[in-house]
């Protein structure tokens, strides 16, 4: 089945979860309520047919945000903005529709920014700028996560916005290096080992930022990706895949996810076990 057929037939599938919650007398579910149904398919959204439920069910509360408390609106936003990254991730390659996907969810996390008067007050002055009076973490990584995949699909794109990605990690960093598993300190190191210099690259200062990621949470298994993907293999000025940089490295740290439990981190974990074969079928094929 065509991928979007496959997610139209899911979110219907969402619609009759949220008018099941619907009370007999008829009376519209609570924000609430939406909300606590969105939270118990997101604790399985390693499974396809539940992260679209938890896509749609939070997505289901917009037309009511404003309404809610900052607090809550800024949950709301930031589970999208993850949700709409990690969806992405059940498909091979990128596609149109990940595209889709990573728009929406750089989208929601600029309006959980946004939340924050401060932040508003100062962007006109540059994002770096602005993000020197944000402090919530999950709204700037998800954002630079959706971003940075989009800057990835368009060179030009990617050019002239890749800065404001590093920003964001960087101040993700900045305020918890252990975030998340740490994982917005491998994701700034990989993007400064595979920029070049003028774009800010610097190999050497991202490949410490991965190794500390790992040192920081070791139970997150895919910083030990990050390593093996970006330190293991040679890229070329576009970031296609040229060669093996150091294959030892490689079969040490897939073997490590491969061998790893999914522990605190069912998707994340699944998402790097999948990621390791991936990659050491890749190594096998070029050793050739």
């Amino acid at each position: 089945m065509p991928r979007a057929a496959r997610f139209s037939i899911l979110f219907l599938i969402a619609a009759l979860v949220v008018s099941a919650a619907v009370p007999v007398l008829g009376t519209t579910p609570s924000a609430a309520d939406l909300i606590a149904l969105a939270d118990a398919a997101y604790m399985n959204r390693h499974i396809e047919e539940s992260m679209t439920e938890a896509l749609a069910l939070y997505e289901s509360i917009l037309p009511s945000l404003a309404s809610l408390s900052v607090q809550t609106q800024a949950y709301v936003l930031n589970r999208l903005s993850q949700l709409c990254y990690e969806a992405a991730l059940f498909t091979e390659g990128t596609t149109p529709e990940d595209g889709e996907l990573y728009t929406k969810g750089k989208e929601y996390g600029f309006r959980s920014l946004r939340l924050n008067e401060d932040f508003v007050a100062h962007e006109s002055e540059g994002l770096e700028a602005a993000l020197a009076y944000a402090t919530d973490l999950m709204a700037m990584h998800w954002l630079a996560n959706n971003w940075g995949m989009l800057c990835g699909m368009n060179p030009l794109q990617g050019f002239l916005q890749q800065g404001n990605v590093l920003v964001l990690f960087a101040r993700c960093v900045e305020l918890d290096p252990r975030f998340w598993g740490a994982s917005s300190g491998s994701a700034l190191g990989s993007l400064l080992i595979m920029l070049p210099g003028p774009m800010g690259g610097d190999d050497e200062a991202g490949l410490a930022l991965v190794e500390d990621s790992i040192v920081l949470d070791p139970s997150y298994l895919n910083n030990h990706i990050i390593l093996a993907e970006y330190w293991g293999f040679t890229y070329n000025m576009f970031g296609a895949l040229t060669g093996i940089q150091d294959a030892e490295l490689v079969r040490r740290e897939l073997a490590i996810v491969l061998e790893g439990e999914i522990g605190d981190w069912p998707f994340w974990n699944r998402q790097a076990k999948i990621a390791a074969e991936r990659l050491l079928a890749k190594l096998e094929e070029l050793e050739r």
